[in-house]
């Protein structure tokens, strides 16, 4: 009796652990920067929040790839999950109040710098900067697509230089309003030859 008592202590502590999928919480003040605020969530299956303002109840909702949620919280084991201050002792510019959070069934970890001297903290700044312009990118084809459809040629080009800098995230939610553009006619026709060629390409990388 005691002994199945301790298997299935064993495996329903394997279950939990199993489910314990870990979470990233990411903000950024920076008053006088477009945005001012950023806030960005990333969870261990993909999921993904963004909101430009902390009372956003409707955040833009994407998808990272397994390979990107490996790399950004492989920065978070890496630096330990926020065990340790990060900010400079050195005198630095404002460069925006960076607040990072670990999440998991063991606790919240959190730490905040403006500027850290850590290569993975720098790293992983840099990351969250990165879908920061990548949501940016999105919520502007998004804003051309439904109102200002001589505007989606620049909105398109834009993505596509993110892209070729190799900053774009979570590439397969543009999908959709590429879709939308390459199949409207009421679009430019180098703005739909556009949207249908980075659409193609984000599809054959997948």
């Amino acid at each position: 009796m005691r002994f199945s008592l301790l298997v299935m202590g064993l495996v329903f502590g394997h279950l939990v652990l199993a489910g314990d999928t870990g979470k990233l919480i990411y903000s950024k003040t920076f008053p006088g920067s477009t945005p001012p605020f950023v806030q960005i969530e990333i969870d261990r299956s993909g999921d993904t929040l963004y909101k430009e303002d902390p009372k956003d109840e409707d955040p833009v909702k994407f998808q990272l790839s397994a390979a990107e949620v490996e790399q950004v919280f492989h920065l978070a084991d890496a630096l330990g999950h926020f065990d340790q201050p990060l900010e400079t002792k050195l005198k630095v510019a404002n460069m925006g109040m960076k607040t990072i959070r670990y999440e998991d069934s063991t606790g919240v970890r959190e730490t905040k710098f403006n500027y850290s001297e850590n290569p993975d903290a720098q790293a992983l700044a840099d990351w969250f900067e990165r879908v920061a312009e990548t949501e940016r990118a999105w919520i502007e084809l998004e804003r051309t697509v439904r109102f200002d459809k001589l505007g989606a040629q620049d909105a398109i080009l834009r993505i596509e230089v993110i892209r070729d800098q190799k900053r774009l995230v979570g590439q397969t939610q543009f999908l959709p309003l590429l879709d939308r553009v390459s199949k409207n006619e009421s679009f430019l026709h180098i703005a739909r030859d556009r949207a249908g060629a980075l659409a193609d390409s984000i599809r054959a990388q997948k």
